[in-house]
């Protein structure tokens, strides 16, 4: 019944990315999404794994997992159109499963601490995610592109993934849930939950575009796994 499963998101259509396939693309060697499944595979506290991959590129992942022997894959399934969609399906192949850990395939430098760090708040709070506090000056812009204002930085916090849920509480929230949301956390709020919040890392960058590579590269090179 404290099975842990882990949902690898990694469906997205890649648009800020120039043409470049940034889950297969090569890093030190290795494919960007082989280090993710990586950091879980190695994690004791981590049973199960399902991979959610667009329809075109599941014979691709299968055949990444077998060559990285990646054996905590349980599934690999289709995502849908929106993310959400993509979480959804994956829910629906974690069976079992007491607590899930939803991860953005293009975050493979997320390590071993941070993976325990999200288990352990979860199983006291039901729900949590990484948190890393905001640097810059936050502007709020019209849409002719003129300054509105200026948010104060103190409560405001850039969010990571692994977020990390009780499974009846995220399967809830995902077979309510209405409209557009931009992370599963947002459907959990919905319903009435409480999501705690815990220090990400700096370190776990999402790969967006392909500048993000060389930096994501240079941090695979020093991690801790």
């Amino acid at each position: 019944m404290e099975r842990v499963g882990v949902i690898v998101v990694a469906a997205g259509a890649a648009q800020r990315m120039a043409g470049v396939d940034k889950i297969f693309t090569p890093l030190a060697g290795k494919p960007l999404l082989a280090y993710t499944l990586g950091a879980f595979q190695s994690c004791s506290a981590v049973d199960d794994i399902v991979l959610v991959l667009p329809q075109g590129r599941l014979n691709e992942g299968k055949q990444l997992i077998e060559e990285h022997d990646i054996s905590k894959v349980k599934d690999i399934c289709a995502g849908g159109e929106r993310r959400q969609d993509s979480v959804k399906a994956g829910l629906q192949r974690l069976g079992g499963c007491r607590w899930v850990l939803i991860h953005d395939g293009a975050r493979p430098c997320v390590s071993r601490r941070l993976i325990e760090d999200s288990l352990e708040v979860v199983r006291d709070s039901g729900a949590a995610i990484p948190v890393i506090p905001v640097g810059d000056t936050i502007k709020i812009v019209s849409d002719d592109l003129y300054v509105e204002g200026t948010l104060s930085r103190d409560r405001l916090w850039l969010v990571q993934t692994p977020q990390s849920f009780r499974f009846d509480i995220i399967n809830e929230a995902h077979h309510q849930a209405q409209g557009d949301v931009t992370d599963d956390a947002m459907l959990v709020e919905r319903l009435g939950y409480k999501v705690r919040v815990f220090p990400g890392s700096r370190a776990n960058i999402k790969v967006t575009t392909p500048d993000d590579l060389p930096i994501a590269e240079a941090i695979l090179k020093n991690i801790d796994r």
